[in-house]
């Protein structure tokens, strides 16, 4: 049990179930180094993924998204990593933080990067694009839009063709915060 939710058990999953979790163990994901766990000892899957083996349709498409706004994008490691810790932050997911830490770690976030991105300290962060992809979450995952001065600011910063990565990013995160969230998925003991 994770949660509220039974870890479904790999072997007794019909083929619609095996399809999801096929493209979370076998995809991006699970390529290069792992630095959180995707999979439990007894083979279920941890995180949001468990989840999304209830609605296969919906959880293969969800997998799909998460795959593309991670590894599809102009975003760079470092700055795709602020925002989604921007978003846990916000959400308070323990997940998300325990997996993308990580993850930020590894794309060269440092000790004080990452407090700051716990605590809303984002002055902490280098000037330019990766602050202000800062602010632009903290505003969407927060109050959920953009006022004029803050959209004319990542535009100029970003683009529209990133803003709108950002944009998808922060929903996808926040979808899985709130998964999270209502299941009561914490962090994988070790």
């Amino acid at each position: 049990m994770t949660g509220r939710l039974a870890r479904l058990d790999p072997a007794a999953l019909d083929d619609d179930q095996r399809a999801v979790y096929d493209a979370v163990t076998g995809g991006p994901r699970a390529r290069g180094p792992q630095l959180f766990r995707l999979v439990g000892a007894d083979g279920g899957l941890e995180g949001p993924f468990n989840a999304f083996l209830l609605q296969p349709r919906l959880g293969l498409a969800l997998q799909a998204l998460g795959a593309a706004v991670r590894y599809e994008t102009g975003l760079a490691d470092r700055a795709r990593e602020i925002a989604i810790l921007v978003v846990s932050a916000a959400s308070d997911s323990a997940f998300e933080r325990y997996a993308h830490e990580a993850v930020g770690r590894h794309a060269g976030l440092t000790g004080e990067e990452l407090e700051a991105l716990r605590t809303g300290r984002y002055e902490a962060l280098p000037a330019g694009p990766e602050r202000v992809v800062a602010e632009t979450a903290h505003a969407l995952a927060t109050g959920g839009d953009l006022d004029d001065e803050q959209y004319a600011r990542a535009v100029e910063a970003l683009g529209e063709a990133t803003l709108f990565e950002v944009l998808t990013l922060v929903g996808y995160y926040l979808a899985l915060a709130l998964q999270l969230r209502v299941f009561r998925v914490g962090v994988p003991r070790p």
